[in-house]
């Protein structure tokens, strides 16, 4: 996603979120997260799902929650911004991002990134829908753009029911099954 803003993003995920008539889970990944925290609040939305990803609180933003990352942490390989939007480095975006992916499949990932508007990076949450909504929470204990313990913090916060994998940042591509089984458990529990 990342058009310019947090609220641009949203405001993409509510008209897709009108073409649906029975309720949703929404999943967010990394700064998805942050969308699916203010968007969740459609109620449309029956569960987030975040998948190593922001879970914001109210008057956040990634920006307010990297501000003091705990000593030691990975810092992850973000360019100075050009012409508003923001990159990862290159050539650090394999063992940042994707670690565990296959180096060609790595390299493709990294060679199409979509660039991140800068607003997006600042952009702070009104009111977290994570406070009125059942959620769950892929914790991945290799990544190393969120840290674990940054991972951690936010799911505890937000309630969420937590499940934890070893694995980098790209999980999704790294272990697809254990990304769609923690979906298929949300799904299921809101259905009952």
């Amino acid at each position: 996603m990342s058009f310019y803003t947090v609220q641009d993003d949203v405001a993409v995920t509510k008209r897709v979120l009108a073409t649906h008539k029975e309720p949703v889970i929404l999943v967010g990944h990394s700064y998805g997260g942050v969308v699916i925290t203010e968007a969740g609040n459609d109620p449309k939305v029956a569960g987030l799902v975040y998948i190593t990803a922001f879970a914001p609180d109210k008057g956040e933003s990634i920006s307010s929650l990297i501000q003091n990352p705990p000593p030691g942490a990975p810092v992850p390989p973000i360019l100075p911004p050009q012409d508003g939007f923001l990159f990862l480095d290159k050539a650090k975006f394999p063992a940042s991002f994707a670690a565990d992916v296959d180096a060609d499949k790595a390299a493709f990932m990294s060679d199409s990134q979509v660039p991140w508007g800068v607003g997006a990076f600042s952009g702070a949450i009104r009111e977290p829908a994570w406070k009125t909504k059942p959620s769950w929470y892929l914790v991945v204990t290799e990544d190393k753009m969120i840290p674990p313990p940054a991972q951690r913090f936010m799911s505890k916060r937000a309630g969420s029911t937590v499940v934890e994998v070893a694995g980098s940042h790209a999980i999704y591509v790294s272990q697809p099954n254990a990304v769609a089984k923690l979906i298929e458990t949300a799904a299921r529990s809101v259905n009952r």
